[in-house]
This record gives structure tokens, sequence and C-alpha cells, in this order.
């Protein structure tokens, strides 16, 4: 069992906990572990996209990692015809 603590939420979101766990089968503590999961990894992918579209605004890095790429393309070695 993980070690627990007590935060404090506002009372709307203890209610959608509540509900969601009543929907899912899930434990209030599940509901919020699985949210907060989910927002971690769409700020992960954010920060990951502000990054990329910084690298396309740069013809140089971008056209070095468009190089870089097609040396891992030819590593593959499984001689997959993109269709």
């Amino acid at each position: 069992m993980a070690v627990t603590t007590t935060i404090r939420v506002a009372i709307t979101d203890r209610d959608a906990a509540q509900e969601l766990a009543k929907q899912t089968g899930q434990t209030q503590m599940e509901v919020v572990h699985e949210a907060l999961e989910v927002y971690r990894r769409q700020l992960l992918l954010a920060s990951m996209n502000q990054g990329f579209a910084a690298l396309r605004r740069d013809p140089a890095a971008w056209e070095e990692e468009m190089a870089e790429r097609e040396g891992w393309d030819i590593t593959m070695g499984d001689a997959a015809k993109p269709d």
C-alpha cells in the first residue's frame, strides 16, 4: 500500500472524485492518482511540442534534426518501405 497524506481540495473536487470513484469502481485515491498522471503526461507532451516548434523555427537546427533522423532510419535495417 502506498504511503498517504492529506491535502486540501475544494468540496466540488472532492465530490467529483467521489462520483468518478463510484462510476469506475476505483478508490478516490486511484481516481486522483490517475488524473494527476494524465495531467503530468499532458504537460510533458505540451513541453515536447513547444521544443519541436522552436526547433522547426530554426532552419539550421531543423536540417540537422532531419539529417540525424535519416541516419537513424538507415540503422533500422528492416528494409521496410513506407506506404
